[in-house]
This record gives structure tokens, C-alpha cells and sequence, in this order.
């Protein structure tokens, strides 16, 4: 099972450039379907405004854009290539535009649209699909920071934590740094600190910005 970017969840953040309010919105979709809905849901809320752009890409399907009335080039590919950019699958981005009464010019519009595309994608925030291992990692308190510290040096994530006799954690990490990861612990608590592999799960939980 390959390992890939998705939006992390719903994500809407919007800029005023030259009097033209631009609003930048990302979505989480798993069809082309979905993402066409996504789309008219947006056309239907904004009828009034000037432009409603787009563009989607679907993990082994369809990779499409609009620029919606935009002179062509200006919108829905720049937003597109920002979706490319950021590695992202199954995401659909709508920059839907109030025109001011002030003309951007071509290279105006293609900063805009990148803009609102950019801005709805990290308020989305991104996350890894991918085979996480998950451990179960019981610690002495006296080590619990310098765990926390590791899980995130080999890229994993702490999805539960328990205050007890000792820290009791679970941890999921990618399937490659797993045993790198448990071997870390050994020679770092001189055996004190050890892990237990529990199960696997394919799905995707957030990353940390880059």
C-alpha cells in the first residue's frame, strides 16, 4: 500500500488584494463525484460572486481545473500546481473571487489564485496515508521527554498517552523506522525502555508543517 498527502480536513482562509476579496477553500474527498459536489455546493453558495475557480486531483483518477471566466491560465491551473506542489491527493480547492472594480492583470490574477489556493491548504493542514506500525511504549517518567523526542525524530506520532506507575504510550510510526526506532530505545535507556508492536493501520493522521 503506497504512502501519499491528503488534506487533512476542511480548510477556508481568505486575503483582499485591490479591493477584490478572494476566498480560498480545501476539501478532503475521496471521488470525482465528491469533488464536482464540492464544486456546485460553492457555485450555489456564492451565485453572487464574480468568478468561483478550481481545481481537484484524485488519487488514480481524474486531475481537472477551471478558471471559470478568468482569462485563461490565470486561475485554475496556478491553483492546481499549488496542489502539485504540496503533494496533495484527493483534494478539491474552490478560490472563489467578489470583483472590486480594479483590474489585476494577468500575472495579478495568476499571484491571487496561487495565493487563495496556498492559504486554503494550510488551513487544511496535511496528512500522511500510509501503513503506520503501532507500538505500545511504557516509560519511566525520568525518560518521557527524551521518548517524545525520538517519535518525533523518526517520524512517528504519539496518538495516546497514559499517566500511571510509569508513562504509557502509543506511538505509531511509519513501517521503515520501526525497528530503528526500537533499537533507538534500547541503546538510549540502556535497555530500560522497550517496545511491543500492537497492530498496523492504513489511514492518514496529520504531519508537522515543514
Amino acid at each position: 500500500m503506497e504512502e501519499y498527502l491528503v488534506p487533512t480536513g476542511y480548510g477556508e482562509d481568505e486575503f483582499t488584494e485591490k479591493k477584490s476579496r478572494f476566498i480560498g477553500r480545501v476539501w478532503l474527498v475521496e471521488t470525482e463525484e465528491e469533488a464536482l459536489e464540492k464544486i456546485q455546493q460553492m457555485k450555489k453558495q456564492h451565485y453572487d460572486a464574480t468568478h468561483n475557480c478550481w481545481a481537484y486531483i484524485i488519487r488514480d483518477g481524474a486531475v481537472r481545473f477551471s478558471d471559470d471566466g478568468e482569462p485563461g491560465g490565470t486561475a485554475g491551473m496556478p491553483m492546481l500546481q499549488v496542489l502539485q506542489r504540496e503533494g496533495l491527493y484527493n483534494v478539491v480547492c474552490v478560490v472563489t473571487r467578489y470583483f472590486g472594480g480594479i483590474l489585476l492583470g494577468a500575472g495579478g490574477l495568476v499571484r491571487a489564485y496561487t495565493k487563495g489556493a496556498k492559504i486554503a491548504v494550510d488551513a487544511a493542514g496535511k496528512s500522511m496515508k500510509r501503513v503506520w506500525t503501532v507500538l505500545y511504549v511504557p516509560c519511566p517518567y525520568s525518560f518521557y521527554e527524551r521518548v517524545k523526542l525520538d517519535v518525533a525524530a523518526f517520524g512517528g506520532i504519539i496518538r495516546d498517552t497514559q499517566f500511571a506507575a510509569e508513562v504509557e504510550l502509543e506511538v505509531l510510526m511509519p513501517q521503515a523506522q520501526v525497528q530503528p526506532f526500537l533499537d533507538r530505545l534500547t541503546d538510549m535507556s540502556a535497555a530500560t525502555v522497550e517496545g511491543m508492536e500492537t497492530g498496523q493501520e492504513y489511514r492518514a493522521f496529520p504531519i508537522d508543517k515543514e
